[in-house]
Order: structure tokens, then sequence, then C-alpha cells
């Protein structure tokens, strides 16, 4: 998992660096496709964190095609800063989350239609999240990931986005987007491997750290441009309780997702 990480903190960093040409990064995350590819393959990759991963990729049967979708996700970044619609935002959310999931599950032994549905509705949730936290601080970048049809459906200026206004419109559009995040992590605790508990307390641990963001991003209105420039966040202490019950709540004969 540590290798797993670092490599989608590299792509992740390649994909956002500002400071780099377009064109360049698009290059630099082609490189990390050959290389990953490399090691799916059994051959000798250039980069340390491909090297690193070369064992695990083969010890769990880690699919070059999901870290190619990771990939296209990344890519897209460089080319896409408006979504037009929640088809279309759905499947940024797959390429950039979902398949990290996905990987992840493998990695901890878990197999089976429930556990992809449930990798794959977890990383939804997390990621629609993350969106609703971020708005400002993509703002500033010049993106925006709320869908169009939403923002136009509650009369929501991009301009106002963009320079930090926030109006009942906008309230009405988060919550929306928010209860879609609250359908999947509902449908991420429906389609619980329940069997394999044990084998997810960290995805679990993040299923209920996200929930408790969504919480204070509820309590606020999704106003995220109140904080001066500070994201909203839950402290470390919180999350290490927040682990810790998971760890404990798992280890009993019956497990209910702490969300959803």
């Amino acid at each position: 998992m540590v290798a797993l990480y670092a490599f989608c903190r590299e792509v992740d960093d390649a994909a956002d660096n500002d400071s780099v040409p377009s064109v360049k990064r698009a290059a630099s995350l082609q490189q990390w496709r050959d290389d990953i590819r490399r090691a799916c393959e059994w051959g000798e990759p250039q980069f340390q964190v491909c090297r690193e991963l070369r064992p695990f990729i083969r010890q769990f049967a880690l699919p070059f095609y999901l870290f190619d979708e990771l990939l296209v996700g990344m890519e897209s970044d460089l080319e896409k800063n408006r979504y037009r619609d929640f088809d279309e935002l759905k499947l940024y959310c797959h390429r950039v989350a979902s398949v990290v999931g996905l990987l992840s599950i493998r990695i901890f032994k878990c197999d089976g239609d429930e556990a992809e549905r449930y990798a794959e509705n977890l990383g939804q949730a997390l990621q629609l999240t993350n969106i609703l936290r971020d708005v400002a601080e993509d703002a500033k970048r010049g993106r925006i990931y709320l869908p169009q049809s939403m923002l136009e459906k509650h009369e929501v200026a991009e301009e106002d986005i963009l320079n930090g206004r926030f109006s009942a419109g906008y309230a009405n559009a988060t919550q929306e987007i928010a209860e879609r995040a609250w359908a999947h992590y509902r449908l991420a605790r429906e389609s619980f491997p329940e069997e394999q508990r044990q084998r997810l307390v960290a995805s679990e641990a993040m299923g209920g750290i996200y929930w408790r963001l969504l919480g204070k991003l509820r309590a606020v209105q999704y106003n995220v441009f109140q904080s001066n420039g500070r994201r909203l966040k839950i402290n470390h202490l919180d999350k290490l309780g927040i682990g810790l019950k998971t760890w404990l709540r798992s280890r009993r004969k019956s497990y209910t997702p702490d969300y959803g």
C-alpha cells in the first residue's frame, strides 16, 4: 500500500505541477504509463517507485488496465477543467478514485463482485466529498468540477465560484451533489463484504473520516469560501480515533460500516 500510494502521489504531482507546461506534463505521464507497463509485464522499470511496486504487482495480480485508467484520469486534468453533467463527473471519479480502491482491495486480498461494487462506490463517495471540500482551492486554478448542468439548474454563475461568492443557489447545488455522495456511501455500505471486514479496516477508516468531513461541510452549507484559505479537514486526533474505533469494531462478530 505504501508503494501504491507513492505511485499515485507521483503521478498526481506530475499532473498538477502548474509551473510545468501541460505538454511536458503530458509527456511525463506517458513516461509513467510506459514504466508501469514494464513493471506489469515483468520488465525493468526505470522509476524507483515502479521498481518497488513490481513484486507486489505480481504478488497481488494488479492489472495494467487499472493503472492506465488512473493515468487517463490524471491526463484529463491537463485538458479539461469543466464537467458538463454527472455522467462526465462520475467517469472522472471512477478513474482518479474508484480505480485506486479496485487496486487496493486486491492488495487486501478481497475478491468477488460485492467487493468490487464496494470499492467503486466508496471511491465515488470519497471523491465527491473531496470535490465539495476543494471548490475554492480548485477555483484558484481555474477548475470547476461541479457539473455545469447542476450550476445552471440552480442559477449559479461560474464567476461566483471563481470569485468565491457564496449564494443560496450554490448551497442548493452543493447539497444536491452531497446527496449523490451520500447515495454512494449508502451503496458502499450495502455492498460491504462483511466476511472480509478485517481486511478492509484501512478503507473503512477512510470512509469514516470522509463521512465526518461531509458532515462538517453540511454544517456550513458547503460554504468553503469563508475559511480564509484554510481547507476544512478532520484533525489528526479525530482521524486516529476513527481508525481505532473502526479496528475495534471490525474484531466483533458483527460489523456494519459507520457511514451512509
